[in-house]
Formats: C-alpha cells, structure tokens, sequence
C-alpha cells in the first residue's frame, strides 16, 4: 500500500453535491470569490477528519501490537479498511439516481465568501461517504506506517478537482459557461459509477495486501 494506490479515492470525495456546488459556485455573479472561499473550507474540512482518522488509527495500530509494529495490527486495520469500503460501496449505490442538487444549491447564484466557505467546510464534515473515505486513506496510510504528510497530496488532489470548474472559468471564459452546465448533467448520471469502479479497485487492492 503507497500513496499512489489512495489517490483515485479523491474522485469518491468530490462525487456529487461536492462538485456541483463547484459549478454552481464557478457560474455566480463573483465566482473567483466565491470559489475560493468555497476551496477553502473544503481544504480544511478535509484536512481535519484525515488527520483525527490517521491518529485514530495509528493508536490502534500501536494498541494492536502491543507498541511494536506487527502484521497482525496491520492486517486488523486492513479489515477495518476493507469493511469500510464496503460501507461506502452501499453508501455510494443507494444514493445513485439522487445526484440531483437540493433547492437551496440552485440559489447560489451571488453567495457571500463567508457561505461559500462554511458550504465547503459542512459538505465535507457532515457527508458520510466522504467521512468513510478518509478513514479508509488514512487508515490504509497509518495502518502501513506512512507518514502523516503522506495524506497531503491525497487533499491536494481532492482540492485541485474541485477546482477545474474555476480553472476552466478562467482560461475558457465564455466556453467554459456553456461547459460547465454539461459537466454537471453528465456528473449528476455518472459520478456514482466511477466513484463504485474506483472503490472497487481498491478493495481488490486491500484483499491482495491480505493474502
């Protein structure tokens, strides 16, 4: 288990409200602002259950071992990963079909900075399929014994994807209003598909570190 393996877990995180929030963020009357802000607290709502998670999991690695650094604590936190993905995989095909943003994302057309950072700090914090994912990166890092800085790409990552629909508002201008739309149709049908193959992957991933 690396870094690199994790990665792909960034498209499950930003599936669905996440990035259509970004859309709708990137087409409002101050989008740079509001972008931003939205970026911001998306950062830190991410930044902040990885590294609780990392710790959680780290104590149960050492806890497990006896304070050594055995593959029988390292085997139970691949179990609890495993069980986790499999959680997320319910989580993710129950909610198919139900991608549709809520009324109150429709009105974000001139939010204050403020709301759209509390927006993306909330979606983040309060989503329980992301909440499952960044236990499982980062019980998969702590329970390998990867540093803590290891999670940091893995919220680079998750950041810089919600930021294409305002890279693309800035270097497409109009192309990208017209784009962005489309984005968000095909996001609302497909995400949870990509996001199942991602999980998927993963878990054959996690099964073969236990064989």
């Amino acid at each position: 288990m690396n870094l690199l393996t994790v990665l792909p877990l960034t498209l499950v995180m930003v599936a669905g409200p996440q990035l259509i929030s970004a859309v709708f963020l990137a087409a409002s009357r101050d989008p740079r602002r509001s972008s931003v802000a939205y970026l911001a607290g998306a950062a830190l709502g991410t930044l902040v259950p990885l590294t609780v998670w990392y710790g959680v999991f780290r104590a149960i690695r050492h806890g497990a071992g006896n304070g050594t650094k055995d593959s029988g604590s390292r085997h139970l936190i691949d179990w609890i990963v495993l069980a986790l993905l499999l959680v997320l995989m319910v989580i993710t095909f129950l909610r198919r079909g139900r991608n549709q943003p809520p009324g109150w994302m429709r009105k974000l057309e001139d939010p204050k900075p403020a709301f759209a950072f509390g927006l993306g700090l909330l979606l983040f914090l309060a989503m329980p399929s992301d909440e499952v994912t960044m236990a499982s990166v980062a019980g998969s890092l702590a329970g390998h014994d990867k540093p803590w800085w290891h999670l940091l790409p893995f919220l680079v990552l998750t950041v810089l994807l919600l930021a294409l629909p305002l890279l693309a508002l800035v270097l497409l201008g109009a192309r990208a209003e017209r784009l962005l739309p489309t984005i968000r149709d095909w996001s609302n049908a497909h995400s949870w598909i990509i996001s199942e193959a991602v999980i998927l992957i993963f878990v054959a991933i996690v099964l073969s570190d236990l064989a």
